[in-house]
């Protein structure tokens, strides 16, 4: 069974650009390029010394207006051989786009529209990107750092 050396060993034979360990996580993951993330999310999951046959969490990040980025954090996980992994991508704030990975594990789908749908994050190429937990109408992206909530919706006066 492969261990983590073995797990980032394998990510970077699969990724064109660099590859950081980060340890800070829980898992333990790598930070890839967006670019990347199909290559790499394919080859973890068909490996046979891998097979990371689920996708246990799609979320996004905020790291505000001083960083400038957003993130999309990924958490793998190997039923048959009981091992996890985390990967992140790192996106600029005014283009946060990132390939969608639903066409490997189907879980994603509705975890990518979750992220969409509260960070405004766009998945490219996902199979019915809309909102899924707010309204089709709602205006702006709640888990924002600068998010403005909006005064009315429909005519309703929104509370904090």
């Amino acid at each position: 069974m492969p261990d983590f050396n073995d797990l980032v060993a394998i990510v970077r034979s699969a990724a064109t650009g660099e590859v950081k360990e980060d340890l800070n996580t829980t898992p333990k993951g790598v930070i890839i390029s967006a670019a990347d993330i199909e290559a790499v999310c394919r080859v973890l999951f068909e490996n046979p010394l891998t097979y990371f046959d689920q996708l246990s969490c799609v979320t996004g990040l905020d790291n505000g207006t001083a960083a400038n980025t957003m993130e999309v954090i990924y958490n793998l996980y190997s039923i048959p051989f009981n091992h996890h992994l985390t990967i992140k991508v790192i996106l600029p704030r005014d283009n946060a786009e990132v390939h969608t990975v639903s066409h490997i594990w189907r879980t994603a789908d509705w975890h990518e529209r979750e992220t969409y749908d509260l960070f405004g994050i766009n998945f490219i190429n996902h199979p019915d990107l809309r909102r899924i937990l707010l309204p089709a109408d709602w205006e702006g992206y709640p888990l924002r750092k600068d998010y403005k909530q909006q005064e009315y919706y429909r005519g309703v006066k929104v509370e904090y």
